[in-house]
């Protein structure tokens, strides 16, 4: 269906004209640069962690080391991990291709043809940004926009500033939309079956047995969760539901945490130091790791883990090494982003149910 336009106001014959009568889905990922080169990826680097939930340092000092040592030295390094996982084909990261696809895709599983509700994309750094398409939305009639952080576990550097980016937006805006939030979904049901299926698909498609899977998540500072953050409780029992659901041990199913910088204490313990571990004092030879807390796979699951991990691994013993691919644009992912939103678009949508034109 169309959305209903109004074009004028009577004794306001000048009224701009707007639409309305649709409902949008806006999927939020973290972001990505946009090409390999290294002024682009200097770019996003400075946007990222110039954001005061990702970085909480003394805002003066940090713009000193930021501006002044970290884009000066990082922008190359990170370039040539941006350059090991590249797609070529289409020229794009892997976490633009397939949050862009898992958007179609959802839409089509949501709504085909009906033109109710419009799933469109946005990453929180770099483009297309949060502002622009919460705006295209609306231009396009949508006058209520659920936001659907990609983040399974909450993190106020990850979902806060996803939610601090939103109304930012609204400020800007005269008619604002009604706007809802997806809520963390670490331990819903639908979530959770996603990432075993994904597990087992992958595990029963080798050659081998791993003797431990190791649950990697992004790291944070410790003294995140010192302050409330709710991350490490979220990541705690994301994998307890996996390793449950899968019937393994909590020695052969471990959680980890990666992606640590910096010479402060993040959340331990950490995935390199573990990998380096069980290969070389508990002689494991056969390892696979699961990255639960990324839903769509980047530069930290294929460059961090399957190329920097697998390479840590085999130079301690190992043998045998798999990375489990992100749900990415599976079917298992896009039952689980419709399950999620359908949940949350209640009262305003439901499947089969035409919105109010």
């Amino acid at each position: 269906m169309s959305p209903r336009t109004i074009s004028s106001i009577p004794g306001v014959p000048d009224h701009p004209e707007f639409k309305l009568g649709r409902v949008g889905v806006l999927l939020v990922n973290l972001g990505t640069p946009d090409s390999t080169s290294v002024p682009d990826i200097r770019r996003y680097l400075a946007q990222f962690l110039s954001d005061r939930r990702v970085i909480e340092f003394n805002p003066i000092l940090w713009k000193v080391i930021l501006h002044g040592i970290i884009l000066r030295i990082r922008p190359p390094k990170t370039a040539e991990a941006y350059r090991a996982i590249w797609m070529t084909e289409n020229d794009e990261s892997p976490l633009r291709h397939y949050t862009r696809a898992g958007a179609e895709r959802l839409r089509a599983h949501l709504d085909p043809g009906a033109g109710d509700v419009v799933v469109d994309w946005a990453m929180r750094y770099g483009t297309p940004s949060i502002g622009d398409r919460m705006r295209a939305l609306q231009a396009g009639g949508c006058d209520r926009i659920l936001i659907v952080p990609l983040y399974p576990q909450y993190a106020a550097s990850t979902t806060g500033t996803v939610v601090d980016e939103v109304a930012r937006t609204l400020l800007d805006l005269r008619w604002q939309p009604a706007v809802r939030t997806l809520p963390a979904f670490h331990d819903d049901p639908a979530y959770i079956e996603a990432v075993a299926t994904g597990i087992e698909r992958h595990l029963a498609a080798l050659a081998w047995e791993p003797e431990v899977i190791l649950a990697s998540f992004h790291g944070l500072p410790k003294r995140y969760l010192l302050a409330g953050d709710p991350y490490h409780c979220h990541c705690a029992k994301t994998a307890r539901l996996v390793r449950e659901r899968l019937g393994m041990s909590e020695t052969r199913f471990r959680l980890t945490f990666q992606s640590r910088f910096g010479r402060e204490e993040w959340l331990r313990p950490y995935t390199d130091e573990t990998i380096t571990a069980l290969a070389r004092d508990e002689g494991v030879k056969r390892l696979a790791v699961v990255t639960p807390g990324f839903v769509a796979d980047c530069v930290e699951t294929l460059e961090e883990i399957d190329m920097q991990g697998r390479e840590t691994f085999e130079e301690a013993g190992g043998t045998h090494f798999t990375a489990i691919p992100c749900l990415n644009d599976s079917d298992e992912a896009i039952g689980m982003l419709a399950a999620l939103t359908a949940r949350e678009l209640g009262g305003w949508w439901a499947p089969g149910t035409p919105t109010q034109k």
